[in-house]
């Protein structure tokens, strides 16, 4: 059993969470948004604008197709060697390729070389992230008492719209500030060669942490898995498969409010590249605190209650979406999307805790790094192709409301085989005793 840790330790792992995931998504949110505006043009020439459109998010979806990839390479390492080396690795991972990708020439440059490369930055991006996130929730999770898990393991959820807001409001500006030619011939590029800022922070605070309380715990006990692969697939299948089920609607949903909704917006509504930006933006800005909220409360509250409620929301929320968005009403577009990432917020606060809890301790990075990436593939890497095919076979955003009810029904079917925390094995390995911290309530 552990000893206690300071708050201001807590602090520094939050802050060390963050950082790197809020790197991932900063890189995802560029990456989405170029895909959607200037990739098409850039690095996939065509006379048929949906098909340069298709190609760019074909590469989107190559990060998350390489995440199991480095779930299985990364993950493993955070059960192995511990969270803070491999966050470390994969920090440096991210911020390289995402600087690279801003000084990769044009396809009128170098021809085919030029997407080739792109592949290419966008897949070793991939195999980082898929190790990323399994290792940041534990970061600052571990730290802290498993009857706060749910708020202290939100730090990674967080990233994404710290990311997504930093992103936005990069390319918002850079579009302010500059033409369209301007923006299309060189601005884009400004936003990814920014990341190499994001990683010397991150590194700093990753550098001073020492690796997490119950890492060191398992090292002592000499408990820590040799195989953890093949442990979680022998010995966690069910979690693994709910863990996985509960991922799905969260990363569809993220996808259309700030992937899908600039095609959407730009494309077929006629709205301001800038309008749609800021739109996503708002919402982003009120994730900040929402996923924190949500996951405090989960720890108050039955954590799958509310994280399928919210599933159930944000898949009722599509038509309303799309319906009050179809009059081309900028205040209804920032209303629309607001509500949206709110209903994410609630499921996306509860999710790191819920997925960390589905597997012991000695195969969490593994565990959880696995349902993370191999869930990626499932959920946000097809989302925006699926989206743009079915709006460019149809006309209509209805087959998109039914792709996302479907969604919705697979994470309750995961919530509802996830499993409650194994309490006995928290108090062996918790920073803080579960039987002296408070009450843990039913799950």
């Amino acid at each position: 059993m552990t000893t206690p840790v300071d708050r201001k330790s807590l602090v520094k792992a939050f802050a060390a969470s963050l950082t790197g995931t809020a790197l991932e998504w900063y890189d995802f949110a560029i990456y989405s948004a170029a895909a959607a505006l200037v990739f098409p043009a850039v690095f996939f020439p065509s006379d048929d604008p949906l098909t340069g459109t298709l190609l760019a998010f074909s590469t989107y979806a190559v990060g998350y197709v390489a995440r199991p990839l480095g779930g299985f390479v990364f993950g493993r390492l955070g059960d192995i060697i511990g969270r803070k080396q491999l966050l470390v690795i994969t920090l440096l991972l991210i911020g390289v390729t995402t600087f690279l990708i801003g000084l990769i020439p044009p396809y009128a440059s170098i021809g085919i070389a030029a997407p080739i490369l792109l592949v290419l930055m966008r897949f070793a991006q991939g195999v980082a992230v898929g190790g990323e996130w399994g290792g940041a929730v534990l970061l600052s999770s571990e730290y802290g008492k498993p009857s706060q898990r749910g708020f202290w393991s939100s730090a990674a959820q967080i990233g994404p719209p710290a990311g997504n807001l930093l992103a936005n409001g990069t390319l918002a500006l850079l579009t302010l500030a500059l033409t369209d030619s301007q923006f299309e011939s060189w601005g884009w590029r400004i936003a990814f060669l920014l990341s190499a800022v994001l990683v010397g922070f991150g590194l700093w605070i990753r550098l001073k942490l020492e690796d997490t309380p119950v890492f060191k715990a398992l090292q002592e006990s000499g408990e820590r898995a040799e195989a953890p692969i093949s442990a979680v697939f022998r010995t966690q299948t069910r979690p693994l498969v709910a863990a996985i089920m509960s991922r799905i609607a969260p990363d569809v949903i993220y996808a259309l409010f700030t992937v899908f909704s600039i095609t959407y917006g730009v494309n077929k509504l006629g709205f301001d590249r800038s309008q749609v930006l800021v739109a996503i933006l708002i919402g982003s800005a009120f994730q900040l605190g929402l996923i924190p909220l949500a996951g405090a409360i989960s720890d108050r509250i039955n954590r799958r209650l509310v994280y399928g409620i919210a599933a159930v929301g944000g898949v009722l929320w599509v038509p309303v979406f799309f319906l009050i968005i179809g009059g081309s009403s900028w205040p209804l577009m920032i209303l629309g999307i607001g509500v949206g990432l709110a209903f994410h917020s609630f499921m996306y606060g509860p999710q790191a805790a819920f997925v960390t809890e589905q597997f012991t301790v000695r195969l969490r990075s593994t565990g959880s790094s696995l349902a993370y990436t191999i869930a990626g593939v499932f959920g946000g890497a097809l989302a925006p192709l699926i989206f743009t095919y079915l709006l460019s076979r149809t006309d209509s955003w209805v087959p998109v409301f039914f792709y996302i009810a479907a969604v919705g029904v697979i994470t309750i079917t995961g919530l509802a085989l996830g499993r409650n925390p194994d309490l006995d094995e928290e108090e062996k390995f918790a920073a803080v005793p579960a039987a002296t911290s408070g009450e843990v309530p039913a799950r």
